[in-house]
């Protein structure tokens, strides 16, 4: 995996680059539809490809490893020819969910032990087992196996929990260093910068990650809890010191403005299933607000979803339409919604994209974060 810096703008952190992969590249600031068992949720591949025109999903080694399980992965090929997308693939190691199943799991020296939220039965995921579960499904960027600490935890338990994390991360970067990918392509490790809401952790956990050397580095841990200024804050503190020549990805961050307020502090990547989840519930996000699509005001508004939209479902369904689909509980309703997100999610990047090669993202971003964040 190759990352080029394209733009540097003054007057903001913000960067454009390329990352190149072996099933395509990659233009950023890019954001990252979640398709956490193989498929985001609703949408064909063809309508990712076309409509939504993402470059990379996201898949999950929790999920996949559970559901279809390794044995069906491998034998299809890897998850590239299993769900038919021939673009980037980036998988997360399982970390979060582990931490989210706080009640069926125990983190040890050894790995992280928990209870399929499937049928109960135990399991145990080590840092060598996580790059071996990626290995099989053949993503071109995996990630290290991680404790994710609530964002109220403690400074005590922040400090054990990152300890771990890092003997954690030595042995997964060992055994990825020590193994080969299976299908043919090369594939990337990032390790994950850790630490709560601590800048002292933090900064601790961000050197430790980029003495590595490693192609790219995740920033983790955040959106859990915290306030949103402490989360850009403790952005701020990582990426002062994650080396400016690797792609920062930042994980599971957010709405618009997060999004917008992520690049500003020079974030690369970013992912979150809000579009999805949120459009699946009626809501739209626009680029002149939020719209609810259950609400009575939108019935007999026939103009387009988004008229100016560069994804044809926007401009081919009016607001009407979508409003009804919903009230009748029509399938399509959250199809529809999801694609729209998505796509605006990927037109929002792309245009921050634009105005930091064109010098002028600064002031655009100013207005689209007060914009993106209206209710309408």
């Amino acid at each position: 995996m190759k990352f080029r810096l394209e733009a540097t703008p003054s007057g903001t952190n913000a960067r454009a680059g390329v990352i190149t992969t072996d099933h395509g590249d990659i233009q950023t600031p890019i954001f990252m539809p979640v398709g956490t068992a193989g498929t985001v949720k609703g949408v064909h591949t063809r309508e990712l490809r076309d409509d939504v025109r993402a470059q990379i999903i996201l898949g999950n080694t929790y999920h996949l490893y559970l559901r279809p399980g390794m044995e069906i992965i491998s034998a299809a090929g890897g998850l590239h020819k299993f769900n038919g997308w021939d673009r980037p693939i980036l998988t997360d190691s399982g970390g979060f969910q582990v931490f989210s199943l706080a009640a069926n799991r125990k983190l040890k020296e050894e790995g992280a032990y928990f209870r399929s939220h499937i049928d109960g039965s135990k399991h145990l995921f080590t840092p060598e087992k996580t790059v071996d579960i990626q290995r099989v499904i053949g993503s071109d960027i995996m990630m290290a196996l991680d404790e994710c600490t609530p964002g109220t935890a403690d400074f005590s338990y922040a400090k054990k929990s990152l300890d771990l994390t890092h003997r954690w991360l030595l042995r997964g970067w060992k055994h990825f260093n020590e193994t080969e990918p299976r299908y043919g392509f090369n594939q990337a490790f990032f390790p994950i910068v850790q630490g709560c809401t601590y800048p002292e952790l933090r900064r601790e956990s961000a050197r430790f990650v980029a003495d590595l050397g490693a192609e790219g580095n995740a920033i983790g841990g955040l959106a859990v809890g915290e306030p949103t200024e402490v989360m850009y804050g403790m952005i701020e503190v990582v990426n002062d010191i994650l080396p400016a020549d690797r792609p920062r990805y930042l994980m599971g961050v957010g709405t618009p403005a997060n999004i917008l307020e992520a690049i500003d502090r020079g974030v690369d990547m970013m992912d979150c299933v809000m579009p999805t989840r949120n459009g699946r519930n009626g809501m739209l996000f626009t680029p002149e607000g939020i719209m609810n699509m259950r609400n009575k005001k939108w019935e007999n508004d026939f103009t387009p979803i988004w008229a100016d939209s560069p994804c044809e479902v926007d401009r081919v369904y009016s607001r009407a339409y979508l409003r009804h689909l919903f009230i009748a509980k029509e399938l399509l309703a959250m199809q529809i919604a999801s694609i729209h997100n998505l796509a605006f999610y990927l037109w929002l990047v792309g245009e921050a994209r634009r105005h930091i090669i064109d010098g002028t993202f600064p002031v655009w971003k100013a207005e689209m974060v007060e914009k993106v964040q209206r209710r309408l």
